[in-house]
């Protein structure tokens, strides 16, 4: 089979994808001087262009946030664990980011939600570079090796350590090293920094169209993923402090009434659509790429924004295989999430 290298161009939209997450929303609402009446909410999101978090970059873009009275201001970090730290020093409001950090945050004292779910699937896979492993066979390869995860205690973190637990390793018997998303956490691969890489997609799609990459795991489907965790896991989700959505109710509405709409959007959206819809910089320089990409991971998206029954439990047990002292923990998963808001956000839109 033919692979395509790594173009120039795919090389230069890559660099480009924070840069872009943060600033092409703005010059959107450049155009739109009028102040919504619900006022502005700041979302810390841990990497805005990846698919991950497709449907808040089309909320945004595609002004659904506007049209609900809220001027949406993103700030976008390099992982999830850091856009989590931004809530918790006051420099944003909530957070585009795994569900499962909610359940952490509980264990630790601390009152986080879910208002909307973003995706059914954690959309992670785990690649090997041959470069650096070359006679690489099978998973327990990698004991003692580098795994590259966004940042330590963020959902490729979590996700890696479930991968590698099904090969019998434990969290000590390898090395889990921080690098970031894009290009950073490309060229960590590529240049020997790590032996293998827990990544989202696009990125794990063009590193697995390269000849010296394998993917020794994969969660980008239901069905991989639900036969891995035992249940529905909910990734994705947009969560608050519960100090936010008790003061500030109607900005909660209005952020699951944008994220519902997103939704809707993607069930039936055809390629070209989607391609006109996120800014130019997501592609990464081929279109092709990303929408085989996308069509990977179609099916994962949640189609109503609506917490499964079974999901934080679901979530709750994988976070404890990975981290067992857990296992212990009281949560109350009642307190992790609210599928109020979602209720109202599909009546609106009919979902």
């Amino acid at each position: 089979m033919n692979r395509s290298p790594l173009t120039r161009r795919a090389f230069g939209a890559l660099s480009a994808l924070s840069a872009a997450a943060v600033c092409l929303p703005a010059v959107v609402r450049a155009a739109q001087p009028e102040v919504p009446a619900l006022g502005a909410v700041t979302i810390a999101v841990g990497g805005q262009g990846v698919l991950y978090h497709l449907p808040l970059a089309l909320a945004d873009q595609l002004g659904y946030f506007r049209a609900e009275g809220l001027d949406v201001r993103v700030r976008d970090f390099s992982a999830g664990a850091m856009a989590l730290q931004a809530v918790q020093e006051g420099t944003a409001d909530v957070c585009a980011g795994a569900f499962e950090h909610t359940l952490r945050q509980q264990v630790r004292g601390q009152a986080y939600r879910s208002l909307v779910l973003l995706g059914r699937a954690p959309q992670l896979a785990l690649g090997v570079s041959l470069r650096a492993l070359p006679s690489y066979k099978d998973l327990p390869d990698l004991r003692g090796r580098r795994i590259g995860v966004s940042s330590v205690g963020s959902s490729t973190h979590l996700a890696a350590t479930l991968l590698l637990a099904r090969a019998g390793m434990g969290p000590g018997d390898v090395a889990y090293v921080g690098v970031g998303s894009g290009v950073a956490a490309m060229n960590a691969l590529r240049a020997g920094q790590v032996h293998a890489l827990c990544h989202a997609d696009p990125l794990m799609t063009l590193l697995e169209q390269k000849a010296d990459t394998r993917i020794a795991g994969d969660m980008r489907s239901l069905k991989t993923a639900q036969d891995m965790l035992g249940g529905a896991m909910p990734a994705g989700c947009i969560y608050a402090p519960q100090a936010f959505v008790h003061k500030q109710p109607a900005q909660a509405q209005a952020l699951a009434n944008g994220i519902v709409h997103a939704l809707k959007w993607l069930q039936t959206a055809a390629p070209a659509d989607l391609v006109k819809a996120v800014p130019p910089a997501y592609l990464m320089g081929d279109r092709g790429l990303y929408l085989a990409a996308f069509g990977r991971v179609r099916e994962t998206y949640s189609t109503n924004g609506m917490m499964p029954d079974d999901g934080a439990a679901t979530a709750l047990r994988a976070l404890s295989r990975a981290h067992p002292e857990l296992g212990d923990a009281r949560v109350d998963l009642s307190r992790t999430y609210t599928n109020d808001f979602v209720r109202k956000a599909r009546q609106k839109f009919n979902v």
